[in-house]
């Protein structure tokens, strides 16, 4: 490995961000789950997480829309609601869901700085009843157009960027974040 390589893959783990995390909730289409991936390795996201309890299981993303973004993430998938939410509700303080409702507030005043998992659902159906049960709250992004939604990939991006805007301001990517265990199982898998 070059030495170049070498500090790039470093400065890369270095503003990993492992309080932060996205979860999708039966998105069909594997290109929108390679998009979002990609953002997410972007704004520093390590951990994403895919639930598929009412679809098959992906086999494979979309390789042109994540342009190998996957293969430096850590997937975690689940068929089981139960089981994801409990190993979100031991890592994160927050869980939010994406959902066009009355009680639903503004992504802008949601805190990001602390510890969140952003839920996105299917891209026909938004994120289930079954799943809004299990959240803290709702989102919407502001909009004023007629149509009340954004493609998955786009809502997932425009939410990060703005979680992003709040942890760069607040000094979190000045500073190492992923814990030694972690840290140490990265850098044996990126073969640092």
């Amino acid at each position: 490995m070059t030495p170049e390589r070498y500090n790039r893959l470093s400065s890369v783990l270095n503003k990993r961000q492992p309080d932060l995390t996205v979860v999708l909730e039966n998105v069909f289409d594997p290109h929108n789950v390679s998009a979002v991936m990609r953002t997410c390795d972007a704004v520093g996201i390590q951990d994403v997480y895919i639930l598929n309890n009412r679809i098959a299981p992906h086999k494979k993303w979309g390789y042109r829309s994540s342009s190998t973004a996957a293969e430096w993430l850590t997937i975690h998938q689940f068929t089981n609601v139960d089981e994801c939410f409990s190993e979100l509700r031991k890592r994160y303080k927050k869980i939010y869901a994406t959902h066009l409702s009355d009680d639903a507030i503004s992504l802008h005043q949601i805190d990001l700085t602390e510890s969140v998992a952003m839920v996105f659902g299917n891209e026909t159906f938004g994120v289930s009843e079954e799943i809004r049960n299990h959240v803290d709250g709702s989102f919407i992004i502001p909009q004023v157009g007629i149509i009340k939604s954004l493609n998955i990939s786009v809502a997932c991006a425009v939410t990060l960027y703005e979680a992003y805007r709040q942890k760069k301001i607040a000094g979190h990517y000045d500073e190492p974040k992923l814990g030694e265990e972690q840290l140490a199982v990265l850098k044996k898998e990126w073969g640092l």
